[in-house]
Order: structure tokens, then C-alpha cells, then sequence
């Protein structure tokens, strides 16, 4: 935990508390006030930021405990007012800090020992000041990550801004991988839950987007199919290399087969002519016997 965080989570009466035993009173903190998600994209956006990273675990390969949430208050302090990003990201915080649901109704930092890693979040319209107050409030904070994703083009600028703390300020951060957290941010066009647009994905260090558990599914069955297609071709390309040598076989048999016709035509042909050398020999002697010279 940082010195700026460390002073933000033990302010005013917090700090009794937060080194005691017992846990603050946090029946007078709001965590909840039932006000809707503001348009259906933003609440599918939100909900594949967050479910992904629970779904599909490659990217964790160290196995780190994180929380991802999407519209739950972040409190820094028992006297603070929450600020509640759309989507959140908090890695590496303590293995049993969520398992006390009933106090821990929000993400209070003093539970989690830390503030989240990287925050989102998602325009729907010019009140948010997503970029004024919301910005300088991550940067009180001291939360690493700020990302910024404009659909509707309410901002009239970028679609996408992520920026990163140095020192007190927030900076645009000049690549789509963020290598603290192990995750990377960037722009995907295509459809998610039958909806086609540009969503904000989840990456690997390669920019390889995050697949979904129906994305991976999906995957998975192509392969299978491409698999298996490929088999088929190897097989049927084997049955023609088989039918080939099949008709080499026979081509080669029947080649012998003519071959040794040919031998026996050869030698019927000798047999006869010898045959007839031995006539004409026999018939010379015979003629000699008569006083006949054969050659007269």
C-alpha cells in the first residue's frame, strides 16, 4: 500500500479502528441506491469487462486473487464519499477479504488493504465528468489506470483514452498493455450477445483479445470442425494415394504380364526356328545319304 493510500484509508477517526481488532461501523455508509444502468450497451460493456476475467483464467497465470465489479462504490475512508467507476479491477488483495459479505457490502479499501488497480469508464452522456471530476477523484485516489471508452461519441474526441498515475497526475499511457496488472485494454468490433458494435475487450500482451466462455466454445468447435475437415481431406487424399497405387499395382502386373507374353512369344519363335534348323539339317543328311549335295 502506497503513503498516499495509507493516508487516505486512516483519516480523521479511521485510524482508531483500522488498527483495532474490531471493525468500524459502516451501518451509515450508502452502498447502494438502486438507480439503474443508463443504456443497454453500457451494462453488456460492463458485464464483459467483468464476467471475462472470471470465465477465461489464462490470463492469470500466477493465480492472483483480484476482484472485478462493475457499478459498486469505492469507499477510502468510513467519512469519504464513495466514487463508483463502471467497471473496476483489484489485484493481489488479501485471500479472505471478501468472505464477509454482510459488512463488506461495498469495496471498502480498509478491507481490501488497497485501492483497485485500474478503473472504467463508460460515457453515456456529457454529465459525468468522466474527464473532469471523476478524473482528478482516481487521481486523489491514486488508482494506477484510468480508462475512458466512448461509444456515442459524447466527448468529441478519442473513443478510447487510458491513462496511467505518475506521481500525482495522470498521463496518457502511450501503449494498450499494462504490464502491473497483466492485462491489456483495447477497441474490438464484432458481436457480443447479439449486439454488434465497438466494445472495450480485454487483452493479452500480444493485443490477442480475451475470449469469452461462448467465444472460446465457439472457438473450440471450429477447431474441432477444421479438424476435422482436415482429417477427412488427409483420409479421402489417402484413399486416392491408395487408389493410385492400386492402379500403379495393376498397370505393373499387367506390364509383367505382357512382358513375360512377349518372352514366351520370343521363345516360341526360337523353339521354331530351331525346330527348323534341325528339319533342314536332318533333310541336308538325308539328301547327302542319297548322294545329293544339299547345296547343289
Amino acid at each position: 500500500m502506497n503513503t498516499a493510500t495509507e493516508q487516505l484509508l486512516t483519516n480523521g477517526s479511521d485510524i482508531e479502528v483500522w488498527n483495532g481488532i474490531s471493525k468500524p461501523d459502516t451501518s451509515h455508509l450508502i452502498t447502494d441506491d438502486d438507480e439503474p444502468v443508463d443504456n443497454l450497451l453500457s451494462e453488456k460493456q460492463q458485464r464483459l469487462l467483468t464476467k471475462v476475467l472470471y470465465t477465461n483464467t489464462a490470463w492469470n497465470k500466477e493465480n492472483r486473487t483480484f476482484i472485478a465489479s462493475a457499478n459498486v462504490g469505492i469507499f477510502a475512508g468510513l467519512k469519504s464519499t464513495p466514487i463508483v467507476p463502471d467497471v473496476f479491477v483489484s489485484l493481489d488483495i488479501p485471500p479472505d477479504a471478501t468472505l464477509d459479505l454482510d459488512y463488506t457490502r461495498a469495496y471498502f479499501a480498509w478491507v481490501f488493504e488497497k485501492m483497485p488497480d485500474v478503473v472504467i469508464e463508460i460515457v453515456s452522456n456529457r454529465k459525468g465528468g468522466e474527464m473532469a471530476r471523476k478524473l482528478r477523484e482516481y487521481e486523489r485516489l491514486h488508482i494506477t489506470h484510468y480508462a475512458v471508452f466512448d461509444p456515442f461519441y459524447e466527448l468529441k474526441g478519442e473513443v478510447f483514452m487510458l491513462y496511467t498515475l505518475q506521481g500525482c497526475k495522470y498521463v496518457p499511457h502511450r501503449d494498450f498493455w499494462m504490464e502491473g496488472i497483466g492485462l491489456g485494454l483495447r477497441l474490438w468490433e464484432g458481436e457480443y450477445e447479439g449486439m454488434n458494435a465497438t466494445w472495450l475487450r480485454w487483452c493479452d500482451e500480444r493485443g490477442k483479445i480475451l475470449p469469452t466462455g461462448k467465444e472460446r466454445t465457439d472457438n473450440e468447435i471450429l477447431r474441432a470442425d477444421k479438424e476435422k475437415r482436415h482429417a477427412e481431406k488427409e483420409k479421402h487424399r489417402a484413399e486416392q494415394e491408395t487408389q493410385r497405387a492400386e492402379r500403379e499395382k495393376r498397370r505393373a502386373e499387367k506390364a509383367k504380364q505382357q512382358a513375360e507374353h512377349e518372352k514366351k512369344r520370343a521363345n516360341s519363335a526360337e523353339e521354331r526356328a530351331v525346330s527348323a534348323e534341325e528339319r533342314a539339317q536332318r533333310l541336308a543328311e538325308q539328301l547327302r545319304a542319297l548322294g545329293i549335295t544339299p547345296e547343289e
